[in-house]
């Protein structure tokens, strides 16, 4: 089966699917794109994981995704799958004219320059953070708008100043702090305040450092969860329960957990 025929079923059956499957026939932009995004996350995953079945897997679900959004597009007569594949390749040539054209960019960075000036032309911005999306989630929302303000030359000159820049808000966080509140209580606006700028500022050194803080955070977030089961593990060969040691004998275990997974 070529390319062709086989996008061209899948459009056949996403059409199928919308006209005879009672759930599909419900479905609106607002109820469909958690899903979207649900499924470009488990494409990251995979990805990232090198598992090359899911990834293949994955990344079925999320073209399904674009095919029927694309449909309910074209039940509106704002467009179709075709509209958006010609928008995209147009798209895609006008912003690369150092491949398509006789623009000179030699390097990736030279590259992403050219990128954000020529979107900035394309999409007639009015202000530095026009038509950003305010509903990507927190951390790529603050990479996004960063991103925007070094467009506009607003930008440390080198990693060293955004990692002085979060030294600088840790030392505020930590001069606000008292005493600990209680769980489940509302926080002092304070530290609530100084919390969101050492995170912003976070995410300003991984940007610097080619790190994307959503994927960095999740895949921190897998280790400790490996290494936190290991240690429950580890303590069910000696008979104990990790969940019931004091923290020092918790921390033991964790430790072990961290040297036999490295």
């Amino acid at each position: 089966m070529s390319l062709a025929e086989a996008l061209l079923e899948l459009q056949e059956l996403t059409e199928r699917l919308r006209r005879d499957c009672p759930w599909d026939r419900e479905q609106t932009a607002k109820t469909i794109v958690p899903h979207t995004v649900e499924e470009a996350y488990e494409v990251a995953d995979a990805a990232l994981a090198g598992d090359d079945a899911k990834l293949l897997d994955e990344l079925g679900d999320l073209l399904f995704q674009s095919y029927f959004l694309a449909l309910l597009l074209s039940e509106r007569g704002a467009g179709d799958l075709e509209t958006v594949a010609r928008g995209a390749h147009a798209k895609l040539v006008a912003r690369h004219p150092h491949v398509f054209g006789d623009v000179e960019a030699r390097t990736a960075g030279r590259v992403r320059e050219n990128w954000e000036r020529l979107k900035t032309s394309e999409e007639g911005r009015e202000g530095v953070f026009h038509d950003v999306p305010g509903s990507l989630p927190g951390l790529l929302y603050a990479r996004k708008v960063q991103l925007r303000a070094r467009s506009a030359g607003f930008e440390y000159p080198d990693v060293a100043g955004a990692l002085a820049d979060l030294e600088s808000e840790l030392a505020e966080l930590r001069a606000e702090l008292g005493e600990e509140p209680a769980p489940e209580t509302e926080p002092d606006p304070r530290h609530f305040d100084e919390l969101g700028d050492v995170l912003f500022a976070a995410v300003n050194v991984a940007r610097r450092l080619n790190v994307d803080p959503e994927l960095a955070l999740r895949a921190a977030t897998d280790r400790f969860r490996a290494r936190v089961q290991r240690a429950e593990q580890l303590a069910a060969e000696h008979e104990e329960s990790w969940a019931e040691l004091p923290l020092e004998q918790q921390d033991r275990y964790f430790d072990l957990a961290k040297e036999s997974a490295e």
